[in-house]
Parts: structure tokens; C-alpha cells; sequence
């Protein structure tokens, strides 16, 4: 379960970033299922770089809090925050692979 709160969370959060920014970014055609899966994926990856345990080390459950097994507010929040800029920035990157390839 210590694993999981924190995934879900960066996930959630990365969905919300990527949102806001497909839909920021007009010229990003993609679909918004597309987007908030892509953002989803960018927020695991940016809320573990963001706890100093990277994707790797959020997947294996080392972005999970103290290591006596509580989330501190402080962990919370910066899982939020790494999961919506990653999930922001993995979106728009592949809003402009999309719109390449379009080309």
C-alpha cells in the first residue's frame, strides 16, 4: 500500500498537468485520452525524480515517505508538484513529436 498511495498520486497529478497543458497549447493535436495518459506517465517519472529517488526508484517505492512508513505533507506536496510538471512536460513533448511527424 506505502507503494501505491505515492504512484497514484504522481499519476493524478501528471494527468492534471498534461491536461492543462494540451489544452494550453492548442497546436498540440492530440487526443485528451493521449494527453492525460501521457501525462500520467510523465508524473511518475517527474514526482520520483522529484522525491531524489527517480522513476526507477518511485516504481520500487522509495518516493513513499519516512522510512517508517507515514507520507509527510512535505513528501505529498512535492510529489504533486514533480507529477504535474512531468506530467506537463512529457505532454508537450509529445504534442511536438505529433505535430512533426505531421509534417
Amino acid at each position: 500500500m506505502e507503494v501505491i498511495v505515492p504512484l497514484i498520486i504522481q499519476a493524478v497529478s501528471g494527468a492534471v498537468g498534461g491536461g492543462v497543458v494540451g489544452n494550453l497549447i492548442k497546436t498540440v493535436g492530440m487526443q485528451m485520452v493521449t494527453k492525460l495518459l501521457l501525462g500520467g506517465v510523465g508524473g511518475i517519472i517527474g514526482g520520483g525524480m522529484a522525491s531524489g529517488a527517480g522513476p526507477l526508484g518511485a516504481l520500487l517505492g522509495a518516493a513513499s515517505g519516512d522510512p517508517a512508513g507515514g507520507m509527510d505533507m512535505g513528501s505529498i506536496i512535492g510529489q504533486v508538484a514533480g507529477g504535474a510538471v512531468g506530467g506537463g512536460a512529457l505532454t508537450g513533448i509529445g504534442g511536438l513529436v505529433a505535430n512533426m511527424m505531421k509534417k
